[in-house]
């Protein structure tokens, strides 16, 4: 269990590191819901 938390807690860092700013965090959770809703219609 240990070894999947540690795995998420890399990735989200490196999505967080992806983004430089609260506004690029924003847009890429917006794009990710999107992508959600395209996907469920």
């Amino acid at each position: 269990m240990s070894k999947l938390v540690w795995v998420v807690v890399v990735v989200a860092a490196a999505i967080l590191a992806g983004c430089n700013t609260m506004r690029g965090v924003g847009q890429d959770i917006e794009k990710g819901g999107e992508a959600i809703q395209k996907a469920v219609k």
